[in-house]
């Protein structure tokens, strides 16, 4: 429900101009879902400033005013997290500067608008790239990255968003500007960039993000193992965690999601009858990096592998990856909505906690697509269906009300990368006792006491001890 606007266009509009202001209700549809669409709300207005200053007068404004607001980035947050429901949204996506690039010091200082690709590709002439890669990193923007505490498949490696961020220039939701961590990535007291990171928009608003580079690796092997049943992959999964190699991913796909992939434009050449491949990527030094591929090959194998295949160049290897990374895009063949789930189990439990999956499914009557970060055991339960349906519509929520129930029972947590926003409060209380719950919303009180950034996300509100 919405919190009611007493702040006129007009104010806004006489800091960014009226070009960077939306009111009308046409132009503010589109930023009513993010990447789920099952969640549509509404913002009161749109306001895009342009450059840092701009943004503190915003924020400054709102605080003035007492308005609540949603920061917002490229919108392609999988959790409702970003939506403004009555209230301003405040988008982040024109602030696209690379501030500095540092390669000596393997730094790089940038606008919260900045897309994740765009940072690797701005930094690839020095030889670095930047580690985190979720799958819409084509079009994610760091700062939304920073508010997620964004993965990707090379995480199992490298480490999540906030492995990489060193510091960062924040203004809080009254209007204060400031610094969080510092550059030589030192902790000067309480880790405020490891509060901060992960926050999903209801601490405040990042200005600036330096993070962290990453050397290109001198060599790569990319390998697809495919098979004839999903437990076989799963335990295959477990078994090259266990030999102490450490690929720098390991991602796993299910027979519905090979299939949608293949029949799209995406298509990457994954075997359509297997039940499930592994796609595996190790990187490094050159010595010995075949020799651990042939461990890999050889446990595979040993699991019930069909084939193992080495990706034979670069490009063989991208249109792999283009096949996992876009298996999201892909599945909207499948039905006009998409429920996408993150929950994380055990690597031990995957073959269960995936057979249960299944059961659910075929007792609902609903599709799940398993495409997910098999090496950290983070799933990714995608039901594609039908909106228009609404039987269909209660079906697939229970279907997932039951999968996230499986994952927590063994022993996982309900989000791995793509937070909780508003689809996933409901658990909150599944896996944090009352105390927790409000020591969190403690926390949030010291960034936010008025609680206007991002309002209603994360925390349930009955557990914050003020309402």
């Amino acid at each position: 429900m919405g919190m009611g606007l007493i702040l006129a266009p007009e104010t806004l509009i006489r800091i960014v101009g009226a070009h960077a202001v939306r009111v009308r209700p046409s132009e503010l549809l589109v930023y009513a879902s993010d990447g789920l669409p099952g969640y549509r709300k509404q913002p009161s207005l749109a306001v895009f400033p342009e450059t840092r200053d701009q943004v503190i007068a915003v924020v400054r404004e709102l605080a003035a005013a007492g308005v609540p607001f949603v920061p917002r980035g490229a919108g392609t947050g999988l959790s409702g997290g970003a939506l403004a429901d009555g209230v301003v949204l405040l988008g982040l996506n024109r602030l696209t500067r690379i501030v500095s690039i540092d390669p000596a010091n393997r730094l790089v200082v940038v606008e919260p608008g900045v897309v994740n690709a765009s940072l690797s590709r701005a930094v690839a002439p020095y030889g670095l790239h930047y580690a985190p890669d979720p799958s819409s990193q084509a079009a994610c923007t760091v700062g939304g990255n920073v508010a997620e505490n964004a993965g990707g498949p090379h995480c199992l490696k490298y480490g999540v968003t906030l492995n990489h961020v060193v510091a960062l220039t924040v203004v809080l939701p009254d209007g204060e500007v400031v610094t969080l961590g510092n550059p030589a990535g030192e902790r000067e007291g309480y880790d405020l960039v490891g509060l901060f990171v992960g926050s999903e928009g209801c601490f405040g608003v990042a200005l600036d993000i330096t993070v962290r580079l990453t050397p290109n690796p001198q060599a790569v092997r990319t390998l697809l193992a495919d098979f004839l049943s999903l437990d076989d992959a799963a335990q295959a999964t477990s078994a090259v965690i266990a030999s102490g190699i450490v690929p720098a991913a390991l991602e796993m796909m299910d027979g519905p999601t090979i299939r949608a992939v293949e029949a799209s434009i995406y298509a990457a050449g994954y075997p359509t009858d297997a039940d499930a491949i592994l796609l595996a990527e190790l990187d490094g030094l050159a010595e010995g990096l075949d020799d651990d591929a042939d461990t890999i090959r050889g446990i595979c194998l040993a699991h019930g592998a069909r084939t193992v295949h080495v990706a034979s160049d670069p490009a063989e290897r991208a249109r792999l990856w283009q096949g996992r990374k876009k298996a999201f895009g892909a599945m909207g063949r499948l039905g006009s909505h998409l429920v996408v789930q993150d929950a994380v189990v055990p690597r031990t439990a995957l073959a269960d906690v995936l057979a249960k999956t299944r059961a659910i499914a075929a007792r609902h009557d609903v599709t799940v697509c398993n495409v997910f970060h098999a090496g950290d055991g983070n799933l990714h339960p995608n039901i594609p269906y039908r909106g228009t349906d609404p039987a269909e519509v209660q079906r697939v929520q229970a279907a997932m009300r039951e999968i996230m129930q499986v994952c927590i029972d063994a022993g996982g947590s309900i989000t791995g990368e793509h937070g909780v926003g508003l689809d996933k409060i409901e658990y909150m209380d599944k896996i944090f006792s009352a105390e927790s719950l409000a020591a969190q919303c403690a926390v949030r009180t010291v960034f936010d006491p008025e609680r206007r950034a991002n309002p209603g996300k994360v925390v349930p509100v009955r557990y914050c001890r003020e309402h």
